[in-house]
């Protein structure tokens, strides 16, 4: 890291719930040894401290949404040496990227009393389509201990080890039951990336897909296993319209359910 002091880190929030800046919170234990390797210069979360960039490492969450904030992630970027993407909303649009599939004018008549004051775009985004990105942390929110291995190895120099395996992978480690196979629960772990601990299938629940999609999902295949387990085609279309409904696999699998043609 450049410089003769501690590398600097800022944490920046654009469109989002500020679950995934939580996290890094919620470190506890770990929280003070990172406190003690980095110069914390702007986490508004956590510090009404805010110093000027430029920045070592940022993380930046959530997903562009005005004008303002595409002029502003431009403004990150320029000051960050390394910008890493935390959460769903920042890796694909997020929940709010529902507007992504309506008209953003009927929500705002809907919603607001004086819509023409509201300024937002037809849109929500991720941080990727506006600029470049070294690093992504998956999750909705991220997972505490893929956040410490990324900052770990950002300040080590290496390169972080994160999975690109499907969810049905870390349930084949904990020795977890098919909940598709052995109880015919709808589950999106065959598409989707690792990395949660397969939480929601360890308790007996389908995976609701909040890593995203994972490096090759077959999804047109679960797509046809979910109507053999009685789903119909607007909740198969419901199922990929979530956390990440606007990654393109996810969106192409939601499209398609809807064109299947079948009930």
């Amino acid at each position: 890291m450049p410089g003769k002091g501690l590398p600097r880190l800022g944490v920046f929030k654009f469109a989002s719930c500020d679950g995934c800046q939580l996290t890094l919170l919620d470190c506890e234990e770990e929280l003070l040894p990172l406190a003690e390797a980095v110069e914390i210069a702007d986490f508004r979360e956590a510090s009404s401290t805010v110093l000027e960039g430029p920045f070592d490492i940022s993380l930046v969450e959530g997903s562009i949404t005005t004008l303002k904030d595409a002029r502003r992630i431009l403004e990150i970027r320029a000051q960050s040496k390394i910008l890493v993407t935390i959460g769903a909303c920042a890796t694909s649009g997020g929940i709010q990227a529902l507007r992504n599939f309506s008209n953003i004018e009927e929500f705002r008549r809907a919603v607001y009393a004086h819509p023409e004051y509201i300024s937002t775009l037809s849109s929500s985004t991720p941080i990727q389509d506006h600029v470049s990105v070294d690093l992504e942390l998956r999750g909705c929110p991220i997972d505490k201990r893929q956040l410490l291995e990324v900052l770990s190895a950002l300040l080590r120099g290496r390169a972080p080890n994160l999975p690109t395996e499907s969810v049905c992978a870390e349930c084949k480690r904990q020795g977890n039951v098919c909940v598709m196979v052995g109880k015919g629960i709808p589950c999106l772990g065959p598409v989707t990336q690792s990395g949660c601990g397969a939480l929601c299938p360890h308790f007996d629940r389908g995976c609701y897909g909040c890593f995203g999609p994972m490096e090759t999902p077959n999804a047109p295949s679960l797509l046809h296993r979910l109507g053999e387990l009685g789903m119909d085609r607007g909740d198969r279309m419901r199922v990929f319209r979530t956390f990440n409904a606007a990654s393109p696999a996810f969106r192409a699998a939601s499209e398609s359910a809807m064109e299947d043609g079948k009930p």
